[in-house]
């Protein structure tokens, strides 16, 4: 009988590994598959690297840039979305309990709640910056901003996710609040917690980035897609309409990449304007 158990047993776990590794293979095959057909339309057709590279020539930058890649690394999702995540959380979830104990904080507490999360990041990133300096600091401050009033807001609304009957329920078992909180309610917010730490790990990701470009130290990932952008070949090519995007540039070449013929004609006008200045009579 203890045999057939532990073959039962082995079976049932042989199973449930094919099963998993059916629903992984999935989107594996289709992942893989995606890259073939990337790397093979980008061969294929001869695209410019700037439009769109090769998935093996980003794999090669990548390798080629792990230290820079993992200093940024470090400096924004280390310290500035981990960090400012976990207090903004933290503090929104102490503050729901209160809100909860407090009808009055509820009605006056969320409405200001719904009005800052409102308030676009390039508003509340230099405030930041000028209050914590431009270091990690202040782009853990502006994650606290950014992931505090969603995950206020879910809390709050989870906490009254158990129904009147529950909580009679409850009642009768001479249940205290605290006890119904831990037993029942915060059970019930569950769908709503996880909905807000979901919503709350995009922003903050996002916040950090976006408050990087508003001043901090050659380090981090918003530091280095700035830096890079103004270092691909983008930044030099004329825009649409046909002008320059930088006014110093001429179509994307410096002065110094003009022809001869141009470095001539520049410096014939120069001279010719000089005399005409020589040649006006002066006034006495």
């Amino acid at each position: 009988v203890a045999g057939f158990g532990a073959l039962h047993a082995l079976v049932g776990t042989l199973a449930r590994i094919e099963h998993s590794a059916a629903r992984l293979a999935a989107p594996a095959v289709f992942g893989a598959g995606l890259r073939f057909a990337w790397e093979a339309l980008v061969r294929g057709l001869d695209i410019p690297l700037v439009l769109l590279p090769a998935p093996s020539h980003i794999a090669g930058a990548f390798a080629a840039n792990t230290h820079i890649l993992w200093a940024d690394f470090q400096q924004t999702f280390l310290r500035g979305v981990l960090i400012g995540y976990g207090i903004g959380v933290s503090a929104a979830v102490l503050t729901a309990l209160a809100i909860d104990r407090s009808p009055f904080l509820q009605r006056g507490l969320l409405p200001v709640g719904n009005f800052v999360a409102a308030l676009p990041i390039i508003g509340i990133a230099p405030i930041m910056g000028m209050w914590f300096g431009f270091d990690w600091p202040s782009k853990a401050a502006v994650v606290v901003v950014m992931v505090f009033f969603p995950m206020l807001v879910n809390t709050v609304e989870g906490l009254k996710a158990a129904s009147a009957m529950q909580l009679d329920l409850m009642r009768t078992y001479a249940a205290g609040w605290g006890q119904t909180l831990i037993k029942l309610r915060l059970p019930a917010a569950a769908p709503f917690l996880f909905n807000g730490l979901k919503i709350s790990s995009t922003l903050a990701l996002i916040g950090a980035i976006v408050a990087e470009f508003f001043g901090t130290p050659p380090v981090g990932m918003g530091f280095r897609i700035s830096t890079e952008v103004a270092r691909s070949p983008w930044a030099n090519a004329p825009s649409p309409s046909g002008t320059p995007r930088n006014a110093n540039d001429r179509g994307g070449r410096t002065t110094k990449d003009l022809p001869d013929e141009e470095h001539d004609r520049r410096g014939r006008r120069r001279r010719h304007g000089r005399r005409r200045r020589d040649a006006r009579p002066r006034r006495r």
